[in-house]
């Protein structure tokens, strides 16, 4: 048996003692004591057998205590008393049972002296007082030994939600874990084309490829401890993201992508850690590591955050595939940031942040000369600044959403990787003194130099988003649309500034569709575009220019935690120039959410 369960039992035997004491009426205390054992077998903390069994010790004190008092208040005198033997009335217990007493009470006896009735009586008054203040304590230990009286001592677990995650409370302190677990057998297959620097398409890869892999979404395990102090409602976050493939060493670190070799082990990714302090009436301030302002809500109704979407490389798969950031979103990320949010007003709700400044940077790489396609950036005097409004509001059966949110950044020292080509015409000698052959020696070096030469050149990149969520019964719509100066592509600052030093223009969106078809059965199909624009003075038509994909899945909730995925995907990267590739999957696996 438990300590705690224990603790209980042992708070009854003992109010049932020293209470029985008080009794003048034993019906009466029957049924506070009878209520108190009902309430704890209703809870299931005692057992049938342990309910009896207490309840009879505690009748039998009744009949002890009631017998007691009896003998010491009557006072006949001793020539007018008659003895007379009453049957104890059946008592009840709270619950309406009826039970009888443990045999009968005798009532009477000879005559008593008046002084020594007093001083009885005294004695039980004081043993009654006693016992009363020590059945009251020993009920407080109880209660706060069941988390009744918001005691301390014990952890105990909250009604379990679905999809809330596992609570317990110690205490003031709430203490949840939530997570999730998925994995997908992925086939794809490249439709042909030539490589478009910077597109996320595979199609020019020239060979099918099988992963079992991650989808959009890793593993995930989320520790969230929460309590409220002197009116501040406090919370500590963090989220472990581990992957089910080898990670392999790169700037993405977990997410640089896969190395299928054997003795390789799976990265994890540590994207959440952080505090949160305020409370409903003043709104809540945030610092730590954790999903951006801006782009949030377009991954977090994505839904190939519960799939694959485009692959990315699905020959050796990293911690996540790609979704559909990069054909329809810029990738929000995880980033180290102080925020605040306001309380929602009338539907509205404000969130303004400063962030760890991030560096432009080349995603697409080199050309056929060794020169870069992107300029590169790594000095920033200020702090990223994102903020969003939302709007939350019901009409009729409708529940919609609506959201706009803005980026700002200061790129300083903007530099680019250049490749120098040097030929010299060598003249050999031959053996005798004459002259040989003529011979070319190429060298060839790279370095990083200012997009200028001489001179320190830096952009402000800028960025607005707009997007919808639309909930009317079994149906769901997402639309979503951004626009950047010096944003980039695919991630954030991907590719947003040329190697001339001249801020690049790009938008994208996507629409998604969602049907419920019953309550476990979906079908979801969106389309996605996202499109990066030449900068003035540029030419380099290898360039992606668009990147776009069509999905298509069915969902399957199988249990309140698994769910059966199946889906389609084509993803296709175009080029400025004639270059273009397209892809296949189609995946299939399941993901647990707990």
């Amino acid at each position: 048996m438990s300590a705690g369960k224990l603790a209980r039992i042992g708070a009854v035997v003992v109010m049932a003692s020293g209470g029985a004491s008080l009794a003048c009426v034993d019906e009466a205390w029957a049924d506070d004591y009878s209520e108190l054992l009902d309430i704890l077998k209703a809870k299931g903390s005692l057992t049938q057998g342990e309910y009896r069994g207490l309840l009879a010790h505690h009748l039998q004190h009744v009949h002890e205590a009631a017998t007691s008092a009896a003998r010491t208040q009557q006072y006949v005198p001793a020539a007018r008393h008659m003895g007379t033997t009453a049957a104890h009335a059946p008592m009840r217990t709270a619950m309406g049972q009826t039970v009888q007493p443990p045999g009968q009470i005798e009532i009477g006896g000879n005559g008593m002296d008046p002084d020594y009735v007093l001083a009885q009586a005294q004695q039980a008054a004081a043993s009654a007082q006693a016992s009363a203040a020590s059945a009251e304590s020993t009920w407080l230990a109880a209660q706060h030994s069941m988390g009744l009286g918001g005691g301390m001592s014990l952890v105990r677990m909250e009604k379990y939600v679905p999809g809330k995650g596992l609570t317990f409370k110690a205490g003031p302190i709430d203490i949840n874990l939530s997570g999730f677990i998925n994995g997908f057998y992925t086939y794809n297959s490249p439709a042909g084309g030539m490589p478009v620097a910077g597109g996320v398409s595979t199609g020019s890869s020239g060979f099918d490829s099988s992963a079992l892999r991650n989808g959009l979404l890793p593993a995930g395990l989320i520790l969230k401890l929460s309590t409220t102090q002197n009116g501040i409602d406090l919370a500590a976050v963090m989220g472990m993201y581990p992957g089910i493939n080898n990670a392999k060493n790169g700037a993405f670190n977990a997410n640089t992508g896969g190395s299928p070799v054997g003795l390789g082990t799976a990265g994890i990714d540590f994207r959440q850690v952080y505090v949160t302090a305020g409370n409903k009436k003043w709104g809540t301030f945030k610092i730590g590591r954790d999903l951006g302002i801006f782009g949030g809500d377009a991954i977090l109704d994505d839904a190939t955050l519960l799939s694959v979407g485009s692959t990315g490389s699905n020959s050796a798969p990293g911690n996540t595939s790609l979704g559909r950031i990069g054909v329809g979103y810029v990738y929000a990320d995880w980033i180290p940031q102080i925020s605040y949010q306001s309380p929602t007003i009338k539907g509205f709700q404000g969130t303004i942040g400063i962030l760890q400044p991030l560096d432009e940077f080349d995603f697409s790489g080199a050309d056929a000369n060794g020169n870069a396609y992107s300029a590169a950036s790594t000095q920033h005097s200020s702090p990223m600044i994102q903020g969003k409004v939302t709007y939350d509001f019901k009409v009729g059966g409708l529940t919609a959403r609506i959201w706009a949110s803005f980026l700002t950044q200061h790129q300083q020292d903007l530099t680019e990787s250049r490749t120098t080509t040097v030929h010299t015409a060598l003249l050999e000698a031959n053996g005798v003194g004459g002259i040989g052959g003529v011979y070319n020696m190429t060298t060839s070096t790279t370095a990083d130099m200012a997009v200028n030469p001489g001179q320190k050149t830096a952009v402000t990149a800028e960025a607005g988003e707009i997007g919808t969520k639309l909930t009317y019964g079994p149906a769901q719509f997402v639309g979503y649309y951004y626009r950047g100066s010096g944003l980039g592509t695919t991630g954030l600052f991907f590719d947003g500034v040329a190697s001339n030093g001249r801020k690049r223009a790009s938008e994208g969106y996507y629409v998604q569709m969602m049907y419920n078809f019953t309550k476990k059965f979906k079908l979801v199909g969106s389309y996605g575009v996202s499109n990066l624009y030449l900068a003035p003075g540029e030419k380099d038509p290898d360039l992606v220019r668009r990147n776009e994909s069509e999905v298509g899945a069915a969902y399957y909730k199988m249990t309140d935690w698994l769910n059966l995925v199946a889906e389609y995907a084509h993803t296709s990267s175009a080029a400025h120039g004639p270059y273009k590739e397209s892809d296949n999957s189609a995946s299939g696996g399941m993901i647990l959410l707990f």
